[in-house]
Order: structure tokens, then sequence, then C-alpha cells
């Protein structure tokens, strides 16, 4: 049960979008999934549209740990095979916990009691506060989403160092497995200039293709669909290249290889 955390440090680079695009691939492949909305936000979880929420990562992550996570999981209105760990905003609380670092493995533990799942993915909130630590400490597998701007070096250089930080203090098989540069439009100088650069630091993690700016993205999450399910060719230009992710991904979780590398970079 490969769990890959997807994270940012800065808001609104799409790393919602990239956790639901994994998601609605690993839905087309037949593969059951989880989806834990780690983001106090809940974008992940209003685009999921579940029909019943009872219990939301709040509860499960309480110190009593007196939900268990199987009792949390709600059916998605994507159909039976995504299912989710609800969001709200009280999960900030959690960013801060009164107990520190043994809050740290309480997501770990709490994923151990999954059972039939094939794909575990975790949207982070966008920081490096206790939530994010904790998603790291339960992965096996990060990857870091960036835009193409004058941020995204910065922004995905921390991100990086809290991912070896992590893997070093708390989980040792935790492996960065690549960069996806959202919102990429090829037209724009700035974003070309942007990409080289993080290319020229980063060539074996950031991935091959880029996801590119497309308006199907936006509209597929206001209808609560998934990005395979919306009925246009930007739409299916982006699903695949979720689809060539969501590949990657499962053969690096599973193997000792290091980040994705050949298979994915430029």
């Amino acid at each position: 049960m490969p769990t890959v955390s997807v994270l940012s440090l800065k808001g609104g680079v799409g790393k919602t979008s990239v956790t639901l695009g994994l998601a609605g691939a690993a839905r087309a492949a037949g593969l059951p999934c989880v989806v834990a909305d780690l983001d106090p936000q809940g974008n992940a979880t209003t685009a999921l549209d579940p029909a019943e929420v009872r219990f939301t990562a709040n509860d499960v992550l309480a110190a009593d740990g007196a939900v268990p996570i199987g009792d949390a999981l709600t059916a998605s209105g994507w159909g039976d095979t995504v299912r989710l760990l609800a969001s709200e905003p009280a999960l900030e609380r959690r960013n801060h916990p009164a107990d520190g670092v043994a809050a740290r493995h309480r997501l770990r533990t709490a994923l151990g009691g999954l059972r039939d799942v094939d794909l575990v993915l975790l949207d982070c909130p966008p920081s490096l506060a206790e939530l994010t630590s904790s998603a790291l400490a339960a992965s096996d597998v990060a990857v870091v989403v960036a835009e193409p701007t004058a941020f995204a070096l910065t922004g995905a250089q921390q991100a990086l160092a809290a991912v070896d930080t992590v893997r070093r203090g708390h989980n040792l098989r935790l492996r960065p497995a690549g960069i996806v540069v959202n919102r990429y439009r090829t037209g724009s100088a700035e974003h070309r200039y942007r990409l080289d650069e993080l290319i020229a630091v980063y060539r074996d993690l950031v991935l091959d293709p880029v996801v590119p700016e497309r308006s199907a993205v936006s509209r597929a999450q206001g209808a609560c669909l998934p990005i395979q399910r919306w009925p246009s060719p930007g739409a299916r230009e982006v699903g695949r290249i979720f689809a060539g992710y969501l590949e990657l991904l499962l053969t690096a979780a599973r193997s000792d290889a290091g980040p994705f590398a050949k298979g994915a970079a430029r």
C-alpha cells in the first residue's frame, strides 16, 4: 500500500489539484484509493463530494485515538474505489499539538489499520507545521508541487529540505518522488525560464511532462468530477499526464531505486 504525500509550501499552486489528478488516475485504473485531506481548508473534501461525513482526520488524530481510520473513511462522490478521510477547520489545531513529536507518528499508526487499499494520497496543508511532518513520517514517497514562478526554486528547495529532515529523523524509507510543475503555459517566457531554472538544479526530480494550464481542471473540480471524466481535449491531455505520474509513483514507492530519475525527469 504505497503512501504518497503531496506537498507545497505555498498555497494556490495546485497541490490539491495534483492530489485529485492522481486519485482520478487510480480510479481510472481500477485501484482502490484513499485520499486523506490533511489541509484544514478542506478543498479535496469538497471536490470529492462525500454524501456524509461522520468523522474527520481531526478525530482520527486525536490523542485518545478513539476513532479508528476505518470508521472515519467515507465514500466519495467519485465511486466506490475512491474513499475519503475528510478534513474540517478544527484540524488546524493538530498543527501545534500539546504533546509535540509523539503526535508525529499518530497518522502512521492510523494508516496501519487500512485494508484493501492500493494507494493512499495525503493532501498536506501549505506549511511545514506538524500536519505536513506527520504526513511525511507516514509516507513512502513525497511529491512536491510548484508553479513556474519566481518563488518556485526556493519553495522546492524548502520542501525537499523538509522531506530530508523527516527522513533522517522519523522515516528512513521516505524518498522524494519528484517535482510536479503545475499550470505551465508554453507561450510564457517567464514560465519557460523558471522551468529551466528548476531543471538546472533538480534535473532528476522535475517530472516530464509538466502539467499544462487548462481550464478543464478547475471546471472538473467545480463539478466534483475527476479530470479523467471531464469531456474536453484539455482534460484528456491532463488525464494522460496523471496516468503516467501514477505509474511512476507506484514503481518508485515499491522499489529502493530512489527518485523517479530515468523514467520521468528531463
